[in-house]
């Protein structure tokens, strides 16, 4: 396929318009992109597509979604988001517990998100391994963007409210942070006696299989970061302090108080911030500061920042209606596409496959006849890995 006469909004760094361009695709990749040629060569309309008065956007990223997790039009039966049994559960996998059929998934499309961060809920300190996929597909194994992409922690109100309730620990903030510093210390011990066993069999005994401490070495190597949810400054720090003493990277979650204290966060080597979701009322007292001024406060500061919808908090059709409320309440434009397409790329990790309109990546492009961030448009095509879907 190839679409000829677009206007292209490839959102690389380079932040690059191509007033007059085609975008070659080959086996789901972008193979060429780039200004047209004086003559149209490309054959056959059948299987191309003439873009005039359309321009390219690359597929929408939702960075911290549920997707598939909390089934729509349900309940308990299709409620496999949190598995608050026991409050530490890093070995639990999202993959196996995504339901590709939910009619989210048709909903995202249409409204031209085309891969979501998506895993377990917040009720567990440690809860379990995000999943970056496609919107697209009956499988979720063919699905997988990247698998894990972070490991899921929660501090604050969500896991106090749900063991308290059990009698069980943690109750307070202090015990969710100690619970979490315990099993990464436990982990970090458990990886080093594997790295000894490793180099010297003779004198070093392997370490018994653990699947929990299995589940966060990857952590350790830097494979993959931490995703915290958390909404006051408090837990905001408490989540920097435990990544910092274990080396590990990670992603602030919400943040909801991040516009409060840019200041010192801009001081910080975090990967960046999924700020949202906006569109939801302040239920909880943790949300007591919540503005959609937010975002775009803390994009001017310098920091990396992603819009999210939290789906099924605010359903993910709406996430370009999010990104446009951030640039009414102050965000730049530019910075709110940039939030939903090549920030959230580079801070899930997944920038070598989505998030921009590039040689090499996968085909994901959006043709808008008017601007996306119109609560009146929707996007007039929708391409998921090189298939036109919509």
């Amino acid at each position: 396929m190839v679409i000829y006469n677009v206007r292209i909004c490839t959102m690389d760094k380079k932040n690059n318009f191509i007033e007059n361009g085609y975008i070659e695709i080959e086996n789901g990749k972008i193979k060429h992109i780039g200004k047209m040629p004086l003559f149209n060569s490309f054959g056959n309309d059948d299987v191309n597509i003439n873009a005039k008065g359309q321009t390219a956007y690359p597929g929408f990223i939702d960075a911290h979604t549920h997707m598939g997790m909390f089934g729509d039009s349900i309940g308990i039966e299709g409620d496999d988001g949190n598995e608050d049994s026991d409050p530490i559960t890093p070995h639990l996998r999202a993959i196996d517990a995504i339901y590709p059929m939910d009619k989210y998934f048709d909903e995202a499309v249409r409204a031209g998100v085309t891969t979501v961060i998506t895993g377990p809920g917040s009720t567990n300190p440690i809860a379990g391994q995000l999943a970056a996929i496609k919107t697209y597909g009956k499988r979720i194994d063919k699905m997988i963007v990247k698998f894990p992409v972070g490991i899921k922690f929660a501090l604050g109100e969500n896991p106090k409210v749900t063991f308290g309730d059990k009698e069980q620990s943690p109750v307070t903030r202090m015990a969710t942070a100690a619970l979490i510093r315990e099993t990464l210390k436990k982990a970090q011990k458990y990886y080093q006696d594997k790295i000894n066993y490793e180099n010297d069999k003779e004198n070093y005994d392997c370490p018994e299989y653990d699947i929990k401490y299995e589940s966060l070495i990857p952590l350790f190597k830097k494979e993959i970061p931490a995703h915290f949810h958390v909404h006051r400054a408090d837990d905001i720090f408490t989540a920097i302090r435990i990544c910092k003493e274990f080396d590990i990277d990670y992603v602030l979650v919400h943040a909801t108080d991040a516009y409060i204290i840019c200041d010192e966060l801009a001081e910080e080597n975090m990967l960046g911030i999924l700020s949202g979701p906006i569109l939801t009322d302040r239920s909880k007292p943790e949300l007591k500061n919540l503005t959609p001024k937010s975002t775009g406060i803390v994009s001017k500061s310098g920091i990396k920042t992603a819009i999210i919808t939290d789906h099924p908090e605010t359903p993910i059709q709406y996430l370009i209606l999010c990104a446009a409320v951030a640039v009414k309440e102050g965000m730049d434009r530019n910075d709110a596409l940039k939030a939903i397409t090549s920030v959230p790329a580079e801070i899930c990790g997944i920038s070598d496959r989505v998030g921009s309109l590039e040689a090499g990546k996968d085909a994901d492009i959006l043709l808008y006849s008017g601007d996306p961030l119109d609560i009146m448009n929707s996007p007039d095509r929708v391409i998921i890995n090189g298939k036109l879907i919509k």
